[in-house]
């Protein structure tokens, strides 16, 4: 398949480990529906704690899946998928290009 290929593979690791959590996987879906939300709001959501969906959160915002934004004491959580999706793109390009 190519060094490129493997290296684009190797590159979406994190992003499909964190996608791969289906308690983020409704974290996103929620945001798509319902963005912005607070931590507290997503929790009204979902059967976890509210420490739990911060661990998600994170995870998410590590792989910048989520963006943060502060507004007086709240934090809003949206969905920020352009780079993600790129990566993906990225990556079926590598793989059409490169297997026949």
């Amino acid at each position: 398949m190519g060094q490129k290929a493997i290296e684009t593979f190797r590159a979406c690791t994190p992003l499909f480990q964190a996608l791969s959590d289906p308690y983020r996987q409704d974290i996103i879906v929620l945001l798509a529906e319902k963005e912005p939300l607070t931590v507290n709001q997503i929790t009204e959501h979902l059967t976890l704690s509210r420490p739990a969906v911060s661990h998600h959160l994170k995870i998410l915002r590590d792989q910048q899946l989520v963006s943060l934004e502060q507004k007086g004491t709240q934090r809003f959580y949206s969905l920020e998928l352009d780079n993600a999706v790129e990566l993906l793109k990225q990556l079926v390009g590598t793989i059409e290009n490169h297997c026949e």
